[in-house]
C-alpha cells in the first residue's frame, strides 16, 4: 500500500558494505537476471554477518532467513555519482553540532535540512547507491517540491479484487527516478554545506553531558558530535535500544518484482495497479497467506510486475513470492521477452518502538517510523525532516537563565530528550497502536477476507482512507476511521473486528495507550 513511497527497504547496508567495500569502492556483483554466481556470493556474506546483529529481532530486521537476497538488492550496481564528489569531506578535529549515520533518503534528508537551521553537520557512512524502484502519490510527491524527480506518471490508479471487480481510485500515481531523487537530495546537502565522511561506524561513546559523543569509524578517524542521529535502516540494534519484541515474533512485508519486456499484456498503460488480489491461480489453499499483485505498465509491452505479500510472521519467502508471480503471469498469458531487472523488497512492518529516553537519536526506519500496516516511511521521513531537524536545533540551541544575564549551553542529555519528544510524543504513540491493531488483524486474514477488507476500506470517504495510507489521521480521527469502518463493513468484517479487539493482544495494546497516554 502506498501513501509512502513503495518499496522501502528498511535494511542498512552498513555491515554489508564493511566486509565488501574497499576505501568506499563498491565491490560490484553481476547483476541484471539472478546468477548463480550472484546467489552464491551473497549467501556465502551472510553467515559472518550475523555476528554483528545483537539479537535475533535485530537479524530478522536485516533480512533473517532473506538475507542474501537483501544483500543482492541493496548491492545492484547503479551509475550513480559518488557522495565524496558532491559533499566537502569531513577532515578536522572539531566538535560538529551533528552526526547522521547512514546515506539512504532518510539521512539525507535530515542532513540537509539541519545545516539549513545553522548546524554543523557530517553524514557518515558507506556511498552506497539507491537501489529501489520507487512508487508514490503524485500530490504527496508534489507536497514534498519533489516533482521533478517523478519520471512516469499514471492518472489512475485501481484495485482488483475479482476478475469483474474492478475499482479506480481517482489518484494519480508516480515512479519516482531513484537517481533524480538521489541527485536532488544530494543537491540539497551539498548547498546546505553538510560535510561527509566514507566509513562504517564501529562503536560510540556514551554521551557526556558537556562534549556530546564520539563516533569511532572503521577508517580509524573519530568523529566529535553533540548529538548523533542513526539513520541506518531498520537493524540498528547494535547502537539503539528498543522496546522488547513480543513472542510471537516480528512480521514483515516481502515482495519479488521484475521489469520487464513483454509480448503483450492485459494492463491500461494510463492506470497504475496498486492491488491485484484476483487468483493467482485456479485454486488458492485454504490458510494460504495473501499476495498481490503490483503492476507499473509503462507501455503496451515493457512493466513492471511485483507480488507482494502485505505482512506475514514468519516471513514469505522471495522464492515463494517468483513463484506466484510467474504462475500469475501464466494464467495471465504474459509471455516474457527479456529482462530489465529484478528486485527484492524486505521491510520489518512489526519492529517495535525505539526507547525515547536513550542519549543517541535515530530516524526513518532506525526510529521505526515504518507504518506498521503498510510498510511504508520514505514519504514520511522525507516530510518530517524538517520538523525533526528543527527540533535538533532548537534543542541545541543555548537557552536563557534569565532575562538580560548569561545564556546557558544545552547540554547534550536534555537536547536528545526534547528532540525524541518531538519525533515520539504520546500522540504519535497512540496513532501507531492503532496501525498495529490493523496490521495484527490484517496477519490474520485469508485472502478473501482481505479483498472484504480493502472493499469496505476504499468505501470509506476520501479524506480517511487517504489519511490512513499517509498516516496523518489524528489518535481522535482514527476513532471515526475505525466507527466508519465499522458501519460500512459487512457482517463478517464486522465480527472479526470486535473478535480481534477482544481476544487480540494487541487490542488491549490499542485501548492501554489510549487511555493512559491520554493528555
Amino acid at each position: 500500500m502506498a501513501s509512502l513511497i513503495k518499496p522501502s527497504t528498511a535494511f542498512s547496508t552498513g555491515f554489508l558494505a564493511k566486509e565488501l567495500q574497499r576505501g568506499c569502492g563498491i565491490a560490484r556483483i553481476s547483476y541484471c537476471r539472478s546468477s548463480r554466481k550472484q546467489q552464491s556470493y551473497a549467501k556465502a556474506a551472510v553467515a559472518p554477518l550475523q555476528k554483528n546483529y545483537v539479537d535475533e529481532g535485530d537479524y530478522v530486521k536485516a533480512g533473517g532467513q532473506e538475507l542474501s537476497f537483501v544483500q543482492m538488492q541493496a548491492l545492484k550496481p547503479m551509475d550513480q555519482p559518488k557522495i565524496a564528489d558532491k559533499l566537502t569531506a569531513f577532515t578536522d578535529d572539531k566538535v560538529l553540532d551533528l552526526a547522521v549515520i547512514g546515506c539512504g533518503p532518510a539521512g539525507l534528508a535530515l542532513a540537509s535540512e539541519a545545516a539549513r537551521r545553522g548546524l554543523s553537520v557530517v553524514l557518515v557512512g558507506p556511498d552506497m547507491p539507491f537501489t529501489n524502484n520507487y512508487g508514490v502519490w503524485q500530490d504527496e510527491f508534489d507536497a514534498l517540491g519533489l516533482e521533478s524527480c517523478i519520471e512516469h506518471t499514471w492518472k489512475d490508479t485501481a484495485m482488483y479484487f475479482t476478475d469483474n471487480d474492478c475499482l479506480l481510485l481517482g489518484r494519480a500515481y508516480g515512479r519516482v527516478g531513484r537517481d533524480q531523487l538521489r541527485e536532488e537530495l544530494l543537491r540539497r546537502c551539498q548547498e546546505a554545506n553538510v560535510l561527509y565522511h566514507c566509513s562504517e561506524v564501529e562503536d560510540i561513546s556514551r554521551v557526556d553531558k558537556n562534549s556530546g559523543s564520539t563516533l569511532a569509524c572503521a577508517s580509524g578517524k573519530s568523529i566529535k558530535c553533540r548529538l548523533a542521529t542513526f539513520a541506518s535502516g531498520a537493524a540498528s540494534g547494535k547502537f539503539l535500544k528498543y522496546e522488547a519484541l513480543e513472542e510471537r515474533g516480528m512480521s514483515v512485508q516481502t515482495a519479488y518484482g521484475i521489469e520487464v519486456e513483454v509480448e503483450k499484456h492485459p494492463y491500461d498503460p494510463n492506470v497504475m495497479v496498486f492491488m491485484d488480489y484476483r487468483d493467482y491461480k485456479a485454486e488458492s489453499g485454504d490458510g494460504e497467506v495473501p499476495s498481490f499483485l503490483y503492476v507499473m505498465p509503462f507501455s503496451e509491452t515493457r512493466v513492471f510486475f511485483e507480488e507482494t505479500c502485505l505482512a506475514a510472521r514468519p516471513v514469505m519467502s522471495f522464492n515463494t513470492l517468483k513463484d506466484r508471480l510467474y504462475t500469475r503471469l501464466n494464467k495471465l498469458g504474459v509471455k516474457v521477452v527479456h529482462m530489465y531487472e529484478e528486485e527484492w523488497s524486505y521491510i520489518p512492518v512489526g519492529a517495535t518502538l525505539p526507547d525515547t529516553n536513550q542519549q543517541h537519536l535515530a530516524f526513518g526506519a532506525a526510529a521505526s517510523m515504518v507504518h506498521p500496516a503498510t510498510g511504508y516511511s520514505v514519504v514520511r521521513s522525507l516530510s518530517e525532516a524538517p520538523t525533526y531537524a528543527a527540533a535538533i536545533a532548537a534543542a541545541l540551541q543555548p537557552r536563557k537563565a534569565s532575562p538580560g544575564y548569561l545564556r546557558l549551553q544545552r547540554d547534550s542529555i536534555s537536547a536528545a530528550l526534547e528532540a525524541w519528544n518531538v519525533l515520539w510524543p504520546n500522540e504519535r504513540k497512540r496513532q501507531r497502536a492503532f496501525f498495529f491493531f490493523g496490521l495484527e488483524l490484517l496477519l490474520q486474514l485469508d485472502v478473501q477476507s482481505m479483498r472484504t477488507f480493502f472493499q469496505t476500506f476504499f468505501k470509506l470517504p476520501e479524506r480517511m482512507w487517504k489519511g490512513f495510507l499517509a498516516a496523518d489521521l489524528s489518535s481522535a480521527e482514527l476513532i471515526w476511521f475505525a466507527l466508519l469502518t465499522f458501519l460500512v463493513a459487512p457482517n463478517t468484517l464486522r465480527m472479526q473486528l470486535v473478535k480481534h479487539l477482544i481476544k487480540d493482544p494487541s487490542g488491549a495494546n490499542l485501548i492501554k495507550f489510549y487511555t493512559q497516554l491520554w493528555p
